[in-house]
Parts: C-alpha cells; sequence; structure tokens
C-alpha cells in the first residue's frame, strides 16, 4: 500500500467492478465469442460473420454517433441490429434478433468468477461504510453475487454518463447523502476511475495489480492510495 496524499476521514466507498473487483479478461472473451456464435447459428445470412465483422460495426456505429459508447448495452444492441439489417433482415426480424441476441450477451457478461477474498474484503468493508458500485459495464451483480454488498448500483447509460464524466459520482454521492470528499472511490483505471473521482471532489485508490505504472502531468490526480490488491483495503478498518 503507497499514500501518494493523506487519507481524510471516510464515510463511504464506491467501486469500480470490472477488473477491480474480480478480472474481466475472460469474462469479455467468452461472452464476444457466444455474442458471435449466437449470431452465426440465428440466420443463415448470418452464418460468415466473423469477430472482426462485428467490431467493425461497433467502431464504426461509434465513430457516427460517439455518445453512444456512455451505454455499452445500447450500444451492442445497436450493432447487432446493424448486422441484421446489412445482412438482409427486415426491420422488424433485425430489432428481435437483436433482443434475442442481447439476452445471451447479457447472460454471458454476467458468468463470473469473483474471488473469495473479494467477497471477504467488501463483507468487512460494509460491516463499516456502506458500499455504493459505479460501473461502466453491464455486468450484472445481481447475477455473481455481488449486489447484496451494495446499497446503491450505479450503472453508466441508466445513471449517467460513463466515467470518467461526474455524472455518476455526483449520483452517488447524493444518494449516500454525504460530502464527496469523505468517499473513498476504489478502481483499476487511472483515466475513469482516479481522475474521474478526484475532479468530483472524491479520494481514490488505484487497485494496481497488473504493475503498470503511471506519470501525473498534474500532481492534483495523483492518487490518495495505490494497492495491489483489494484485500489490502481491509487495513483501513
Amino acid at each position: 500500500m503507497h499514500f501518494y496524499r493523506p487519507l481524510r476521514p471516510l464515510r463511504a466507498l464506491t467501486f469500480d467492478l470490472d477488473d477491480t473487483l474480480y478480472d474481466n479478461l475472460p469474462v469479455i472473451a467468452r461472452t464476444e465469442y457466444e455474442s458471435v456464435r449466437f449470431l452465426q447459428h440465428y440466420h443463415p445470412a448470418l452464418r460468415d460473420l466473423g469477430q472482426e465483422d462485428y467490431q467493425r460495426l461497433r467502431r464504426e456505429l461509434r465513430q457516427r454517433e460517439p455518445e453512444i459508447y456512455h451505454d455499452v448495452s445500447q450500444w451492442r444492441w445497436r450493432s447487432i441490429e446493424l448486422a441484421m439489417r446489412n445482412a438482409g433482415l427486415s426491420e422488424h426480424d433485425a430489432r428481435a434478433g437483436a433482443n434475442a441476441a442481447m439476452e445471451v450477451v447479457l447472460r454471458w457478461r454476467s458468468q463470473i468468477d469473483v474471488p473469495a477474498d473479494t467477497h471477504e474484503t467488501l463483507a468487512a468493508l460494509g460491516a463499516r461504510w456502506p458500499l455504493v458500485a459505479i460501473t461502466n459495464g453491464n455486468a450484472s451483480p445481481e447475477v455473481c453475487g455481488l449486489a447484496g454488498y451494495f446499497s446503491h448500483i450505479l450503472r453508466a447509460g441508466p445513471d449517467g454518463r460513463a466515467k470518467p464524466w461526474q455524472d455518476m459520482y455526483h449520483l452517488a454521492a447524493t444518494r449516500l447523502k454525504v460530502p464527496p470528499e469523505t468517499i473513498l472511490h476504489v478502481g483499476d483505471d487511472l483515466e475513469a476511475d482516479v481522475t474521474g473521482a478526484i475532479r468530483y471532489g472524491m479520494q481514490a485508490c488505484w487497485i494496481n495489480d497488473r504493475g503498470g505504472n503511471f506519470a501525473a502531468a498534474d500532481a492534483r490526480l495523483l492518487p490518495h492510495l495505490e494497492i495491489s490488491r483489494l484485500a489490502s483495503l481491509i487495513a483501513l478498518l
């Protein structure tokens, strides 16, 4: 545990989900594989759709509509519908197919192996402070067994723009009814989690479990502390 600035008294903690509480890389890889596999078997016109074809459609859609990335579920749905329309399906059939495909996406997206020390850490911290989840992704804490630790679960899209935009940080502080400077946000992403939280006025903990390095051009954006494993937070108790 490394401290870069004094940690002020805490009244709540907020957490990123993906790659902070569990390893998200294999989850995304399996979700992408199963999504395209479903599309290939959904309709004969889609049988030759490849992973790169699907990803290209997603990139093109974001280029046309940059703000769509704030809601990853809507972005996926629109990309799948576009793939089906490009393959010749009618608007009605493409929408029905996109709905069916999203059921597959969301099912695999939440097939997450949550480590035991994540459960232990959240349980210990939650016994002292209220906890809130703030995620840019669309994994379901309810499905993967994490929802019970959080008083609120905020998702980009339904609850505001994606981090590092301040919408969800502000909403968390509002729902917790505590000043932002008394909240410690924990996340793995230096831009979305550390910079976003600090710019809003929260304290920030960078979980660096992959040996990353950073060079802050602006010292005001340094995290308050850096840890290499989530369980280190128990030392705050």
